[in-house]
């Protein structure tokens, strides 16, 4: 979700409630396309003086505008840009004075007062638009003539404004959309609810700073579907969405935010400063309250940021594991098929003792045989070549059974031997994808080069997956037992034949790719409560955890073998005990670590 308008706003009312009236001591451009604002302030009250610092970042990224308080700081280049360096001249130790946002604009308006070389009181705008590949920041003058800009735009790239020193500043109104703060109930059900078009894109076409994912929540809370179309809509439905519509617009007025981030599976996939209920009413999503709107974007954008850079990095693994997979599945099939082929060999050899036992009745020359099969009491009849003898054709068909007997044996050990390829293969992809960290990607990389799925690489020292600084998962259940969740087959093995001790409980999705997951129970008897979390941890750790339930097999570590040569990751056992669980983990605590 990219900023909306109600989201710049809950930013503003957090920024005037937080630096308005501080002063910006220090400014940087770490990037070409972002600022950073060391802001103090001191206050007083009955306690004394109290003094504080933040950091204002605002990144006009095309892909990533973005803009939040933090405690951070970052590197800055030795020397300076020139907007950097404008900044430095006009605004050193400035005051903020205020802080708007225009209309429900994705833009903020940072009022700022400063002395001059003659020592008057002067007045500057830094204006921060947030709009996607048109974002940036300016630097106006009292009379709204643009000072500088982070980008400069001509009207050889933008024929609808020039963004350079000394041309006037102004939004350009090229949508034509309502202004949510002043529209009226005619406007919204006669001309926006009237569009011919579905209600969600009616509505977030129309309204400035109105996202798609707020139109989505305006249907919801009014009971239609998105998909609806306007055409369909009656009277009432209409005035009942109106009615909704101004009821999220008082909490905006209202200031009367609430900052939150909505999970998928440990995965951030919305947020929002008003809460979803289309997101509150659903169990496959988790929802988390944030401190304030820089936090919450800030987490949410860093989370993302590791999942995006995670799944870029692992492409060429992903690549690779399922170009093998599907080498190895097409080798599955034909040996599959080769196998079947093979069920005939019992006839020839049936053939081939019958012709021994009958052959003297024939004469020669016949192109069939019908005799009694003594094997099940009918007759049968045998094909022949007419230019072979009995003895001849008997031999044959030994030599058919023969052979077949021997591609049975060996496309037997052949077949077995490629499904736990294919096993090993699939449970390296569900390590691709609960992969957290780079050295998880190392770990795997290493064992596709071990197997010879890629080529082997030069490794510095003894840089290998014992060196990598990667760690199983760790949960608490909610009896406080501590449970591991291996992250790759190596952990797995660890896990199981190290970490584990002899009572410690095992629990491994049945006939699907997935992790060990171990209970520590330290001695104790574990309650049904804790073994099912492990078991859900176990279901969501694993291939079949799309399928919302799974079955998990569960055993105490003593009763699990490796045996000797297999691949990392692979164990057998035959006394389990299963269960069928959701493979849903929300609500298990994850420790910190």
């Amino acid at each position: 979700m990219a900023l909306d308008g109600i989201t710049i706003a809950a930013l503003v009312n957090e920024l005037k409630n937080t630096i308005n009236g501080a002063r910006i001591t220090k400014i940087a451009q770490p990037e070409k396309d972002e600022l950073l604002l060391t802001i103090k302030q001191s206050i007083s009250d009955n306690s004394g003086t109290k003094r504080f610092q933040k950091r204002l970042v605002v990144s006009v990224n095309p892909s990533l505008p973005l803009i939040y308080l933090s405690d951070e700081n970052k590197p800055s280049p030795k020397s300076a840009p020139v907007f950097c360096m404008v900044l430095r001249k006009h605004l050193n130790n400035c005051k903020i004075t205020d802080i708007k946002q225009i209309g429900l604009e994705r833009v903020i308006r940072i009022e700022l007062e400063h002395l001059n070389e003659m020592g008057d009181l002067c007045k500057k705008f830094l204006i921060i638009e947030l709009m996607g590949k048109h974002s940036n920041i300016i630097f106006c003058d009292n009379n709204n003539k643009i000072i500088d800009s982070i980008k400069h735009i001509s009207l050889l790239v933008s024929s609808v404004r020039e963004v350079l020193p000394g041309r006037d500043y102004f939004i350009p109104d090229t949508q034509k959309k309502y202004d949510p703060f002043t529209i009226t109930e005619k406007e919204f059900t006669e001309q926006i609810l009237l569009k011919p078009m579905e209600i969600q894109k009616a509505i977030y076409t129309s309204l400035t700073g109105f996202s798609p994912v707020m139109s989505n929540e305006l249907i919801y809370i009014s009971s239609l579907s998105d998909k609806k179309n306007t055409a369909e809509l009656t009277e009432m439905e209409r005035l009942h969405l109106y009615r909704n519509f101004t009821t999220i617009m008082e909490k905006v007025k209202n200031a009367s935010f609430t900052p939150n981030i909505i999970y998928k599976e440990d995965v951030p996939v919305e947020f929002s400063c008003i809460p979803l209920s289309m997101y509150t009413d659903d169990g496959r999503y988790t929802v988390k309250e944030c401190d304030s709107v820089s936090y919450m974007l800030y987490s949410y954008y860093s989370a993302k940021e590791v999942h995006s850079r995670i799944r870029q990095k692992s492409y060429d693994l992903r690549k690779i594991t399922n170009t093998a997979l599907e080498r190895v599945h097409k080798k599955y099939d034909l040996q599959s098929r080769q196998l079947k082929d093979t069920e005939k060999r019992d006839k020839y050899k049936v053939y081939g003792e019958l012709l021994t036992t009958y052959g003297y009745e024939l004469k020669g020359g016949e192109k069939s045989f019908t005799c009694d099969n003594y094997y099940t009491n009918e007759k049968i009849t045998i094909p022949l070549d007419e230019n072979m003898s009995a003895v001849e054709n008997a031999k044959r068909f030994y030599e058919k059974y023969s052979k077949l007997k021997r591609t049975f044996e060996a496309l037997t050990i052949q077949l077995e031997e490629t499904k736990q390829e294919i096993s090993h293969l699939e449970s390296i992809s569900n390590a691709l994808d609960i992969a957290r960290q780079e050295e998880d990607l190392t770990i795997i990389r290493h064992e596709l080069s071990e197997f010879g799925y890629i080529k082997r690489y030069a490794e510095k020292g003894k840089g290998n997956k014992k060196t990598a600084k990667s760690k199983p998962l760790h949960y608490i259940s909610s009896d406080g037992f501590d449970i591991f969740v291996g992250k790759n087959n190596y952990q797995n093995d660890e896990l199981t034949f190290k970490i584990a001790t002899g009572n410690d409980w095992w629990f491994h999705a049945k006939a699907s790719a997935g992790s060990h997951v171990i209970v520590k129970t330290e001695g104790k008897e574990l309650p049904d409560r804790s073994f099912e979390e492990a078991a859900r941890l176990a279901a969501y750790y694993s291939k079949a955890r799309e399928q919302g339930k799974a079955e998990i097999d569960y055993i105490q570590k003593k009763h699990i073998k490796k045996p000797n040569g297999s691949k990392p990751g692979f164990v057998v056992y035959y006394t389990n005990y299963s269960m069928t669980i959701e493979t849903d983990i929300s609500g298990i605590q994850e420790a910190a670590e």
